[in-house]
């Protein structure tokens, strides 16, 4: 099962991310306000064992939500406040990682074909659209705290396909279905070659630890400095380092490498740090760099157990290992 963080449902409402690009006909602009609450699903008493509840939770959580009306537009999802409607996914993203991936991705075909659907039942409804762009914002943006390429795939292909994609814009979902579909969670992560600081050179595949983190970051990147900060935070991570438990491997993948030699020293020192001289990572597109910082966890065979993860799923994943 993959282990992700659940996040406050609170956060995710203060979440501000940049509008994604549209995928209909055009920006709706909001219509006379109608609104209801989102429409929670009711679990049967008969499910009693927390399992069957999520998994019935899952299977039925978009359903009162599409079988309703009301204005969709930049104001409200089917009549339901946008900003409502966001939580909902944010919500649902969270739950899905309580189950297998293959199961959570199913699932997640499962609620692009109910808003498909939805869209058949009334061409000149937005609720295409504007699904599109909570989905991609909140499960693909580089910024947002629940970001996750392996659920946002089967949704993004689904874009991909659809016939109520805009023809202009097919093209640009496809490419994003092509980069989520590489190293998908579960398979071998892609060796590659880096060059330490004493000049050595050394390969992913040929560190040995039963978790390596692999971090992307640029010298004097702020957002890299606050997860070096949040990681030497956690409590024993020195002593999984030098147990053999955990290997960190800091890779950087552009050109300037004077400045990331100046500016090595102030990484941990029992950190692998290095430089990928022959560039692969970046031009053989090894692996889906969308911005920097970038985490990856790596199990003992170099399989993936999580890609561009948030710092936060990182850290209590780290956690939960101590406490094994």
């Amino acid at each position: 099962m993959k282990a992700r963080t659940l996040i406050s449902i609170l956060l995710l409402a203060a979440l501000a991310l940049p509008a994604c690009r549209q995928g209909g006909a055009g920006q709706p602009q909001p219509a006379a306000r109608t609104l209801r609450p989102f429409p929670m699903p009711e679990v049967p008493a008969v499910y009693t064992d927390p399992a069957e509840r999520t998994e019935y939770l899952l299977d039925h959580f978009w359903d009162r939500f599409f079988a309703g009306d009301g204005p969709c537009d930049t104001g409200a999802v089917l009549g339901v406040e946008h900003g409502e409607v966001e939580k909902q996914v944010a919500l649902f993203a969270q739950l899905l990682g309580q189950v297998p991936m293959s199961e959570a991705q199913q699932k997640m075909r499962h609620f692009f074909s109910q808003v498909e659907q939805k869209q058949a039942a009334d061409t000149a409804s937005h609720v295409f659209l504007l699904m599109g762009e909570i989905v991609s914002r909140y499960l693909y943006d580089p910024n947002s705290p629940v970001r996750d390429e392996d659920l946002y795939l089967p949704y993004v292909e689904g874009l991909a396909a659809s016939p109520y994609m805009r023809e202009e814009n097919r093209p640009g979902y496809a490419y994003e279905a092509r980069m989520c579909a590489l190293t998908p969670y579960g398979s071998v992560a892609p060796d590659f070659r880096f060059t330490d600081l004493r000049g050595r050179v050394r390969s992913l595949h040929g560190v040995r630890a039963r978790t390596t983190l692999l971090f992307f970051s640029n010298p004097g990147c702020y957002a890299c400095q606050e997860i070096i900060g949040t990681l030497q935070a956690v409590p024993g991570i020195g002593a999984m380092i030098a147990g053999g438990a955990l290997a960190v491997v800091n890779v950087y993948i552009d050109d300037e490498v004077d400045k990331w030699r100046e500016y090595a020293p102030n990484y941990p020192a029992d950190w692998l740090c290095g430089y990928n001289a022959d560039r692969s990572i970046r031009d053989g597109h090894l692996y889906n760099i969308r911005a920097i910082p970038s985490l990856y966890l790596l199990d003992a065979d170099k399989r993936i157990l999580m890609k561009d993860a948030p710092a936060e799923r990182v850290v209590s994943y780290l956690q939960n290992q101590q406490n094994r």
